[in-house]
C-alpha cells in the first residue's frame, strides 16, 4: 500500500521538476543569436544502441498468427551527432564506447574543418552529463594541444533536455538510416556517415520556434514572483 502511494510522487520528482528560468534563458538566448562563423555553436548529442542480428530469416506472416523472431546480440555501440542548425550541416559517426575521453576526441574532431580553425571560440552545446566536462579534455590531450583551440561548453538544464536542438536530428538519423536489425559494429559506422553526407547535400536546418519570450509566457509558473 505504501509503494502505491509513493509511486505518483516519485514519477513527478523524476520527470517534472521545475526548470530554473535562468538556465532556460541562457540556452534560448544562445539559440537566438545570428550566425557568426567566428563563434560557431555546434550541438553535440550521443545515444547508445544495442546491436542485434537475426539468427535465422523471419518466417512469412500468416493470418491469425504472430510473427516469431529470433535475434542474437552483437554488443553495444554509441551514435554521435554533431549539428550546426544555422550552418545547416551535421556530421555523425558511431563508436563502441562513450567515456569522457571518447567524448573529448569526438568534440576535438570538429575543430579540424576549416570553418572551425578560423573560429575565435568554439561553442559546444551538450547535455550536462558527468563525461561532458573540461576535465575530459585534460585527460585526453596535452596542454599545448588544448590551448590551440579554445572551447566553451554550454548546457541545457538538467531537467529540460528537450531544449537540446541535436535531439531532433538524432531521431531523424535513427529512423532513416538504421534498420531494426543492426548486425555488427562494423556495419553501423559505414551507414551513419553516409546518411549525414546525403542530408548535407540537400541542406536542412532545424526549425526552432520556442524563444525566450515564449518561455516567459508558457513557463511563467517557474519564474520567481517579485512583490513591490
Amino acid at each position: 500500500m505504501l509503494k502505491k502511494e509513493l509511486t505518483p510522487w516519485r514519477r513527478v520528482q523524476r520527470c517534472y521538476l521545475p526548470v530554473p528560468p535562468e538556465a532556460d534563458e541562457a540556452v534560448l538566448d544562445l539559440y537566438s543569436r545570428p550566425y557568426d562563423a567566428r563563434y560557431p555553436a555546434i550541438r553535440l548529442d550521443e545515444q547508445p544502441k544495442s546491436l542485434r542480428a537475426d539468427k535465422r530469416p523471419p518466417p512469412p506472416a500468416r493470418p491469425g498468427h504472430l510473427a516469431a523472431y529470433a535475434y542474437a546480440r552483437r554488443g553495444p555501440c554509441t551514435l554521435w551527432m554533431f549539428v550546426e542548425p544555422l550552418g545547416q550541416w551535421r556530421t555523425a559517426n558511431a563508436a563502441a564506447r562513450r567515456t569522457g575521453v571518447d567524448w573529448a576526441h569526438q568534440a576535438q574532431a570538429l575543430a579540424d574543418p576549416p570553418r572551425d580553425r578560423q573560429a575565435e571560440r568554439l561553442i559546444r552545446v551538450c547535455d550536462p552529463l558527468n563525461t561532458h566536462t573540461y576535465a575530459s579534455f585534460y585527460r585526453a590531450f596535452p596542454p599545448a594541444e588544448r590551448a590551440a583551440w579554445p572551447v566553451q561548453l554550454a548546457f541545457p538544464p538538467r531537467h529540460g533536455r528537450w531544449l537540446h536542438r541535436a535531439k531532433p536530428e538524432l531521431s531523424v538519423l535513427t529512423r532513416q538510416a538504421l534498420s531494426p536489425r543492426r548486425p555488427t559494429q562494423d556495419a553501423v559506422p559505414a551507414q551513419v556517415p553516409a546518411w549525414a553526407e546525403a542530408r548535407n547535400a540537400a541542406p536542412k536546418g532545424i526549425h526552432w520556434p520556442f524563444r525566450t519570450a515564449d518561455a516567459r509566457v508558457r513557463l511563467k509558473r517557474l519564474y520567481p514572483t517579485i512583490e513591490t
